[in-house]
Formats: C-alpha cells, structure tokens, sequence
C-alpha cells in the first residue's frame, strides 16, 4: 500500500480502497454471491453490526482514546442528520459512537463521509482489538507521571489491520489510564496500562485478564513494568498467544483472555508470553516512535484573558461547577463534563459542541466511558458562559457521574442480545431520581448502571447499583424484570463488582425499588460510610427484605397490565433474543 492509498488526517489511516471493496461486497453479499456467515464476518470487520431489526445494522465509529476534533464532531451531526432514522448518534461506554437503524447498502456512503474527517469504523466490531480506550485527562491530569495518549494512539495504530487480530477467538478490549485513579478502568479489559517511570525511564504497568459479563474478574498484573520501548512488543506476545489458543475456539461464549487467565493462572499465563517474547519475531526493535500521536493542544488553547460573560452566577451554576468542572494541571484552565442524557446527541448538539469546542476547547473534545464528552483547556474565565451555551443546548445539567447521570446499554431498542428495554428504564431511572431528594453527598456520588442483557456493555457490575435484564414467568406470562447488582465500584482506583441481590424485580417496579435501597442506605449506614462500604458491612443479602415485595407478580388483567409490558412498549413482553454477532 503506497503513501497515496492512505488519508491520515485522523489517528488511523483510512484507506479507500478497503471502503470501495467493502462496497463491492455490499453488492455481491445482495445479489446472492456470498455466503451469510462468512460475508458477516467481512462486515463486522468493517465496523458494521446486524441488529435485532431485520435489514437495518448499527455502525459503530472508532475514536482511540475518545479524542475528536471539531471538524470531526461537525461531520459526526452530518451523517446523523442523513442516515439514522432516528437521528441521534450515541457515546458508548468504549468511547465509540453508534448510530443505528442504518440500512446495509447505505453504509458505504456514510464509512466515505466519516472518511474524509478522519473517522474510521474499521475494526470497531468483530474478532478484532476494539477501540483503544483512554482516560479523558490524559495530558492535564495532575497526578499522571506522564501523558498517555500518543502511546494509546500508537497501539491502535500497531495493531489495526494487524495479520493476528483479524479473526482472533474473540474481541479484545484495551484501555490505558493515566494515573492509578485509572478513569479509563483498565481492571475489566483484556490488556490494560497504567504509567509508570522506574529509573528515569517511562513504561507502563501492565494488566491482563479482566472483564465483566458471565465471569467478572479483575485484571491481574501481568508486569509491573515494561519499558516504552518494549510495550507494543509485550502486547503482541500476549496476542498471539490468545490468537493460537486454539481451545477457545470450540466455545465462543466462554472465549474471552480472562478465560485463559482464570484457568491457568497468571503466572503460568505469563510463562507463555515469555517463550512466545522468544520467538523470532520478537527480536527485531518496537521503538513506538514512529506511531506517536503527538498534539500539542496547548498551542491551540483559547487565551486566559479572552473577553468572556461573568453573568449568572447562581446557585445551580455553583453545583455545576463542583460537579463538572475539574482544574487541570496547566494553571487557569479547565476540563468541563458535559452530561449527555443515556450518552444520546442530536445532529443539531453534535454541531454545537464543535461550536463550543472552537471557541473554548482548542477545537478539541474527548468521550469518556461514562457516555459523557469532556472539553479540555476552559479558561477560568470562560466558565460560566460555557455553562451559560450548554444550558441552550440541553447539555448543561449538574450531576456529572452522579446518580442521575444513569449509564445504560442499548437494550432490546436495537441489540440481538437484549432482553429488557434497558434504555427505556434508564429514561425512567432519571426522572425518578430527580423526584428523589439527593442532596446528600454520599447518594449523589453514587453510580446507577444497567444493561439489556447479561453482557455487561452497560457496566452494571461496576455501578453502587447495577441492573442486568432477565426475563420472570408471572400468573399470565413472561415478565421483563432484573437482576439487582449492589456495592460495585470503579471510582479512584478502586476496584468492586457488585453482588447479586436474589430478587428478581419487574422492570416496571425497578424505580421504586431503587428508592427504596436508597431509603435503606440513609437509615442504617455509618457515619460517612459510602454505599460501597455499606454493602460490604450488611451483605447484598440484607437488601433482600428491601426489595421482597417486588418478589410475588400479580395476575393478568387490565389493572396489571402494565407490569406485563417494558418500558416504552404498548404490547405485552415477550422474550425475544436473537443471536449476537460478537462471536462470529
């Protein structure tokens, strides 16, 4: 492939040619000259994902570290205006964005588009190393040893089209945090990094294993240090050696790294990446240097003495400034969370927050795994009036992470996999927390997460309180419910999944019983004790009698309906689960 055949104008080339091949297979695949299976997994590798919906797929784009440019946010509100039916694009949990409902043979139109900015989905699905994750402060955190992100950017760069993470025996997830609060959650990926400097020399700490879904584990400590200089190589070790796990194979549903980790063991794990670091491949240099994504995004920050609004200074202007605005390292300037709604933008708040990020932000904004986007270099200055323009948009609530900032997967909206309307109780669960008082500090930190389905892609393992959908069999028929996660935890470093309460509860009946846990909490807790802690102290089985009368489902009539039907439904539930792609 010559220089010509390449646009580098984002963090990975885009190629056009594999744009126009997978055109061509658009075509063949309709006309009947490609095998479903195989041309599904062609497609997954291009970033375009079946749905539960038949003819329509989800494409997902690929933003390494979550990092995005104005111009890139403003063709992002382009295609969302054009191709999705319901125009709205949607931050991932994995830093992505997804639009759904796309027809098959519009998506090679809209992979061009997204093309021309820098924008790739190649890769973002299937067997593959998924989107390299990043914390949002990379660069202007002030308790990180160094930045991360050209060295993020760099592993995605090494490992897209890599010959090994073609067809691995499934998907692999990496992350890279830029300091032990590790923001980016390295602890339930495949791989993940976090900085470290030993003798003068920068290199990572390097963990392996971890994930959430059927088996939650943390990631163990595969290293703890591999020099900068060697940790693509280290990396590559690992995946080969998951690539040649031929075993994995025979059970995609139990094909995951952490596996492998969890049945050999780390250091017998470990023992294998050093005999395959013997290899001959192995010895040749793995200087990152040439695949550092280097941006000095200083050179671009708005001044500190622009002429900016002082105006509205009001009580919810100071609640939004202690819970959305962080200092950064570089003296005056800010990182501000905007609190997106279930991760959800419009193409008209995809075009203002490009507006925003050119006049406050250096032209530059990140995603975050909360579903949030963060604008970095905000002048002191300048904060109340970014307050001031996000409010016009929608975007300016208070309450980043907090407990109304809920975090929820697709669901049955549009995932093969799901079985309940998790974005439909998700919408349920911020207005009923609203309605909560939640002025108290130790609730208002607290996490709500929830997913469609066992999977996890909702973090429902890692929140204070997590949901994952099941279906409960009532008097007149199935019933969407879930399962109730207590005491998970991610924040700062530290690392919990939460325990399963043994009460199924109705979906329908899910915000009450939130209110009643949250009820709980404040009666019997200690002093300053978070939730985290608290779960710990009484176990998840004292939350039992809390939610027991969700246990008993009523009969079918006209009265109970409702708890017979999911939210944003109007016809009773029925399970529906098809199968995923992830496996293919």
């Amino acid at each position: 492939m010559t220089q010509v055949d390449r646009q580098t104008t984002g963090i990975i080339d885009i190629i056009p040619g594999e744009i126009e091949g997978f055109e061509e297979a658009v075509k063949r695949f309709q006309a009947g000259d490609w095998e479903e299976t195989d041309f599904m997994a062609f497609r997954l590798r291009q970033g375009v994902y079946g749905q539960r919906q038949p003819d329509v797929h989800m494409v997902r784009v690929k933003i390494p570290f979550g990092g995005l440019t104005a111009a890139q946010l403003d063709r992002l509100g382009d295609v969302v205006e054009r191709f999705p039916p319901l125009k709205r694009g949607h931050v991932t949990t994995r830093e992505n964005i997804q639009m759904h409902h796309v027809p098959l043979d519009e998506t090679p139109e809209l992979l061009t588009l997204l093309g021309e900015v820098g924008l790739t989905t190649r890769e973002a699905c299937g067997n593959t190393v998924r989107n390299v994750t990043g914390c949002p402060l990379a660069g202007v955190c002030a308790d990180e040893p160094f930045d991360v992100t050209p060295y993020a950017a760099a592993f995605s760069r090494y490992f897209v089209r890599h010959p090994f993470t073609q067809m691995m025996p499934r998907k692999f997830k990496v992350a890279f945090s830029g300091c032990d609060r590790d923001c980016a959650m390295s602890f339930i990926h495949d791989v993940g990094f976090l900085p470290r400097i030993q003798d003068g020399e920068k290199g990572f700490k390097m963990v392996a294993g971890g994930g959430t879904a059927i088996l939650a584990v943390a990631a163990l400590t595969l290293y703890e240090f591999v020099s900068m200089d060697d940790y693509l190589k280290y990396s590559e070790a690992v995946i080969r050696v998951f690539h040649t796990s031929n075993e994995l194979r025979k059970n995609r549903s139990k094909a995951r790294l952490k596996f492998v980790v969890d049945r050999i063991g780390i250091d017998e794990f470990r023992n294998l990446v050093e005999e395959e670091l013997k290899q001959p491949w192995a010895q040749r240099s793995f200087d990152p240097t040439p695949l550092l994504f280097l941006d000095d995004e200083s050179v671009d920050a708005p001044a500190l003495d622009g002429d900016y609004s002082t105006t509205g200074d009001t009580p919810d202007y100071r609640e939004w400034l202690e819970t959305n605005v962080e200092t950064q390292k570089q003296d005056g300037y800010n990182v501000v969370n905007v609190k997106l709604p279930l991760g959800d933008i419009s193409p008209e708040q995809f075009h203002d927050l490009a507006e925003l990020s050119r006049k406050y932000a250096g032209h530059r904004a990140r995603t975050t795994v909360q579903q949030n986007v963060v604008f970095r270099w905000v002048p002191d200055k300048a904060l109340n009036e970014v307050w001031n323009e996000l409010n016009k948009i929608g975007f300016g609530e208070a309450g980043a992470q907090g407990i109304d900032d809920v975090l929820s997967c697709p669901g049955t909206d549009s995932c093969k996999l799901g079985i309940t309307s998790s974005m439909g109780l998700g919408n349920a669960l911020i207005q009923a927390v609203k309605k909560i008082d939640t002025s108290d500090p130790l609730i208002q930190k607290m996490h709500i997460k929830m997913s469609g389905c066992p999977n996890g892609c909702g973090h429902h393992h890692i929140g204070d309180i997590g949901f994952h959908g099941a279906a409960a069999k009532g008097p007149g028929g199935q019933v969407p419910a879930y399962d109730m996660f207590v005491g998970g935890s991610y924040d700062d470093g530290d690392a919990r999944f939460g325990q399963r309460v043994k009460v199924k509860i109705p979906a329908k009946r899910v915000p009450e019983a939130v209110e009643k846990v949250l009820i709980f909490y404040k009666a019997e807790r200690n002093d300053g004790e978070e939730f985290k802690n608290f779960v710990t102290r009484v176990g998840p089985e004292s939350f039992e009698p809390v939610v027991q009368e969700f246990r008993d489902l009523p009969e079918l009539n006209r009265e109970t309906l409702d708890t017979y039907m999911d939210w944003n439904k109007t016809i009773k539930y029925i399970l529906e689960r098809g199968e995923g792609e992830c496996a293919v």
